[in-house]
């Protein structure tokens, strides 16, 4: 149950859409410009970079907000998987973001709310992500590659720091799961 609860809270989060806010500030819908997507590169290719960056903080954000929620509301009671159910939430986040209910399920592909679970979640993931994304980023001029690589890289190391001990207490059980919903979230993402 505390599961579906996580996942409840990351969507209502991701419903907040910064690029669709954003863009009826300035009477455009943003899904009927550029690429068609609700989030933070279309809003760069439409309105550009200072609107790109304020629409990237804004959907980092979010899920950062939710998992801290998550860690205050559920960090005592279910310590030994917090860490799981800080991926249920970044996961409700993403689909918030992605398929909003008030938007025909069109919103944006949940790169930079991916962003946000990198930072809310483990400081390990935190180098690696930018370190991924920039590297690939500033080589191809490729945002969408960049994206990829650091799904498909945290996935690893989430199974390396998960069989290494780093998320202290979980059992190889929930390790197994969280591994399973971050390879959702990855094949997702492609």
């Amino acid at each position: 149950m505390v599961r579906l609860i996580c996942l409840l809270i990351g969507y209502v989060f991701g419903l907040f859409q910064t690029a669709f806010i954003y863009g009826k500030a300035h009477g455009i819908d943003i899904r009927e410009k550029g690429s068609g997507n609700a989030g933070t590169t279309n809003t760069l290719r439409v309105f550009g970079t200072k609107a790109g960056l304020l629409v990237f903080a804004g959907d980092c954000l979010k899920c950062i907000f939710a998992v801290l929620l998550v860690r205050l509301l559920f960090g005592q009671s279910h310590g030994d998987i917090i860490y799981l159910l800080c991926l249920y939430t970044a996961a409700g986040a993403i689909l918030g973001h992605n398929y909003p209910f008030y938007m025909g399920f069109r919103g944006g592909k949940g790169i930079a709310v991916t962003a946000g679970f990198v930072l809310s979640f483990h400081p390990y993931f935190i180098i690696l992500g930018v370190l991924m994304f920039f590297g690939i980023f500033f080589a191809t001029h490729y945002v969408s590659l960049g994206s990829l690589l650091v799904y498909v890289s945290l996935l690893i190391e989430m199974i390396i720091c998960g069989q290494c001990g780093v998320f202290q207490g979980m059992s190889q059980a929930n390790l197994i799961e969280m591994y399973i919903l971050m390879s959702a979230l990855t094949a997702l993402a492609f």
